[in-house]
């Protein structure tokens, strides 16, 4: 298994891995080649650590890959799931899902390599110590320990120091990095580890300092500096561009960057271990002389990068085998000598030209049937290869003892067939419910920790021979269709059920006792696909009709049957809503969700049928909602949902729609960031309030990253950055008998528990007194806050603004917030 891992991990960075969009793997032009050959005759690595996709520095990755031809890692303690979506409505999980393919698709552009821990990005904190709490010290320091030890890197960087104030998942990955140095060298220290890895004592401990940070008369000589600002004229970029490309990866969180070319330093603090004073790498050998009887290897790669011909890379062949016989005599136990023969054996197939692929004829197989492949094998070079074998997926090597013609293509088709008990496709993390501060990993996906993602749902294993020595090869089976605008796209193959049933929500809510209707759409996974649906309710609802039949006639047919569901007269207690297919005597229940954008590929998460129903009391004065849209979030859906009338308002509709016909304006999160035509309406939208209209405007962020360049209050505001991270802490009414407190809905203490992540970010800082503050709250240790909630009568009518995250709450079904909403909502 870990030699598996450690090929998934290398052949991103040398073109052979899943990228940000699935694709064949890449063929290296002669300028990568080169810089593969030199990266052979190095024996370093650099571990950078930090706490969220994004947190990384690009730049410095792609100097360390590039210029020094080190391998390099960012370890991720979280995959960021806790944070804004600037693209899309994906929260949580899903958006975790999307912000791990977008450092696999930033690490596909810098070449550096991707890991995780198993924590889960919670949401914003504020000190290290609820961080560590939450995920858990010691768990979270035994995967950066393993991490480490897999790894096996000479220096570890840190992006974040260890000192307060700071995000406290920033300080948190700073101390883990910290303790992982010592505990890692330490046998006694998580033995449980040592039937895989070894104890690994790293060189050096380094902190990397922020120019983000540094004040105009910083005395940046107590750094150690290090110039990152090259160019490589093999690859034609500088180290800036190749950062800017892969920075850019981070779409959804708005980290588009223009390049920077021309000088660059990267200042660093030295924290333990062998301390640097000039260069942060000195005292250390990276050549194949720190390794004792490694001469052979040494010359055998000097011979193969001094006779390589970017005309010919064919040439290198004979040479480039010679590297991999003597990697290949290294003792088992040599730290260099797996990761060196993955690099060589990769430069090998680069050097022939040999595309080497599987594709299955549909995108999707069910456990227990047949799956079509098309295996190719092509050597677009005049070198002699042969295919010698092939091993599919349960079965035994079979022979083809056929050689490859330059540039002629050997194609062959076999049918594979998946077993009963195959595992159903879904990311590997995300298999089992998502609790507390870890991601649960049970079973063989235990040894999958750290890793960005799963092991291929059918790999096909190609033997082939060069310069009279034998390969071996392992391709994922992938499936490729042509889109008539975006040319040829690639997705991976995908185990299925024959067919899933999907509700629309995660949690349902039940307003006031109503029965409401629930549809549940189901898709096929092969055709035909006949069977019976139906829901199992908890005890005391009821469910009509209690079962449909249905038939499905081809794989990807959908179609949506819908129940009636009831709760109990009175109840408020939840519970759990599930669906059955059944499909020929056998029982299946998965739901599939799938996130789909241009720069990563389709992914499909497929977890158990179930959502959270919630019977709760709702009163509601006035219900016809104008929304403009903000990115990534679902208040609206959510609104519309419990019964009122929603009109989504974009730029074209809100430009002509007669405003004084809603009953109040709900303006989405950050819209005032993301949406600059919003400056051209303010008038419009003022107009409203002075005639009496309700204008309530949830978060926006004002910061240097994602400035605030307009805004619709009627009077002057400043949004800051401050929020309240525990949504336990206590929200305090300002005013006895505060009237959003009242009617419609009477909240009391209740309507404040159950909240999710925070109670809310980004509040006012500052406001005129003409504004009236509705809540005091604060978290452990801090002053009240009093910007959360601000109301203010404009003319006939009302503006409200609010830090409060209603963006979390509505969709994680937390009744008190829908309560509170919908009195901010009322005349």
């Amino acid at each position: 298994m870990r030699n598996l891992l450690l090929g998934m991990t290398l052949a991103m960075s040398l073109g052979f891995g899943s990228t940000a969009v699935a694709r064949p793997a890449r063929q290296l032009h002669a300028g990568e080649i080169a810089a593969g050959l030199k990266r052979l005759g190095v024996t370093g690595s650099v571990l950078y650590v930090a706490a969220h996709p994004d947190d990384e520095n690009t730049r410095l990755l792609a100097w360390l890959v590039g210029e020094r031809g080190l391998r390099a890692g960012y370890l991720s303690v979280t995959r960021g799931d806790g944070g804004q979506n600037l693209i899309g409505t994906e929260q949580g999980a899903l958006l975790g899902l999307i912000r791990t393919h977008e450092l696999l698709a930033a690490r596909s552009v810098d070449g550096a390599e991707q890991l995780f821990t198993r924590a889960r990005d919670f949401g914003y904190s504020k000190s290290a110590e609820e961080a560590l709490r939450i995920w858990g010290h010691e768990a979270v320091l035994a995967d950066v320990v393993l991490a480490i030890r897999r790894f096996q890197p000479d220096v570890i960087i840190t992006r974040f120091t260890t000192e307060p104030p700071n995000h406290g998942h920033h300080t948190a990955s700073a101390l883990l990095a910290a303790e992982a140095f010592i505990a890692a060298a330490d046998p006694k220290r998580f033995p449980e580890q040592l039937s895989e890895v070894k104890p690994w004592k790293a060189d050096r401990l380094l902190q990397n300092a922020s120019s983000w940070w540094f004040k105009p008369d910083e005395d940046l000589s107590r750094y150690v500096k290090l110039e990152v600002g090259g160019y490589d004229a093999l690859l034609g970029r500088s180290w800036g561009e190749v950062a800017a490309e892969s920075r850019s990866q981070h779409k959804s969180q708005g980290f588009g960057q223009a390049a920077d070319r021309g000088p660059a330093a990267e200042y660093f603090t030295p924290l333990a271990g062998t301390l640097p004073k000039r260069d942060v790498f000195e005292g250390l050998d990276f050549s194949w002389k720190r390794w004792a009887g490694s001469e052979a290897v040494s010359r055998a790669v000097a011979a193969a990068t001094k006779s390589f011909d970017a005309r010919a890379p064919h040439r290198s062949l004979p040479a480039l085998v010679r590297v991999h016989e003597a990697l290949t005599a290294l003792p088992d136990t040599h730290p260099w000598k797996a990761p060196k023969l993955h690099e060589v054996e990769a430069l090998i197939a680069h050097c022939a030209g040999l595309f080497l692929e599987v594709r299955a004829a549909a995108p999707t197989g069910i456990p227990g049937l047949p799956v079509a492949l098309d295996v190719v094998a092509l050597n677009r070079s005049p070198a002699a290869v042969e295919w010698v074998g092939l091993t599919l997926p349960g079965e035994k090597p079979e022979s083809v003892g056929k050689v490859l013609g330059a540039n002629v293509p050997l194609k062959l088709s076999r049918t594979v067939t998946l077993p009963a008990t195959a595992p159903i496709s879904t990311p590997y993390w995300l298999r089992e419910p998502v609790t507390g501060g870890l991601y649960t990993l049970k079973g063989e996906d235990r040894a999958l920790t750290g890793q960005p993602e799963g092991v291929p749902a059918l790999s096909v294993t190609f033997e082939y021979q060069v310069a009279g020595r034998r390969f071996r090869a392992v391709r994922p089976v992938v499936h490729a269709w042509t889109d008539p605008v975006r040319g040829e796209l690639y997705r991976d193959f995908e185990v299925v059920p024959p067919v899933t049933a999907t509700l629309a929500q995660d949690v349902l809510m039940f307003p006031n006792g109503e029965s409401r209707a629930v549809p549940v759409v189901l898709a096929a996974g092969m055709d035909p696909v006949p069977g019976t649906v139906r829901m199992v309710a908890p005890p005391g609802w009821r469910v009509e009709p209690a079962s449909v039949g249905f038939k499905l006639a081809a794989s990807g047919d959908e179609r949506t049957v819908t129940f009636q569901v009831t709760p109990p007269p009175g109840s408020t207690k939840e519970g759990v809503l599930s669906v059955e297919v059944d499909v020929g005597g056998r029982a299946w229940s998965w739901s599939a969700h799938t996130v789909s954008h241009p720069h990563i590929p389709p992914l499909t998460v497929r977890q158990p049928s179930a959502a959270t129903v919630v019977p709760f009391s709702l009163a509601m004065k006035g219900k016809r909602i104008g929304y403009i849209p903000g990115p990534g979030d679902r208040v609206a859906e959510s609104l519309s949902a419990v019964g009122y009338e929603v009109t989504l308002l974009p730029e074209e509709r809100l430009a002509r729609e007669p405003l004084e016909r809603f009953d109040a304006i709900l303006v989405g999160v950050r819209a005032f960031n993301a949406n600059t035509h919003l400056a051209v309406h303010r008038e419009r939208l003022l107009q409203y309030v002075e005639g009496g209209g309700r204008l309530v405007v949830q978060y926006n962020t004002n910061s240097r990253v994602g400035p605030l360049t307009s805004f619709v209050g009627p009077y002057p505001m400043e949004i800051g950055r401050d929020r309240v991270t525990d949504e336990t802490a206590v929200m305090t009414p300002l005013r006895a008998n505060e009237p959003l407190l009242r009617a419609p809905n009477a909240l009391t203490a209740a309507d404040f528990e159950g909240w999710v992540q925070e109670r809310g970010l980004y509040f006012a800082s500052s406001w005129d007194a003409r504004y009236q503050p509705v809540f005091a709250m604060h978290d452990a240790g801090e002053a009240p806050l009093q910007g959360a909630l601000l109301v203010a009568r404009h003319g006939k009518g009302t503006f409200i603004y609010t830090g409060l995250a209603f963006f979390r709450q509505l969709p994680a079904g937390v009744p008190g917030a829908y309560r509170l909403l919908a009195n901010i909502l009322s005349q």
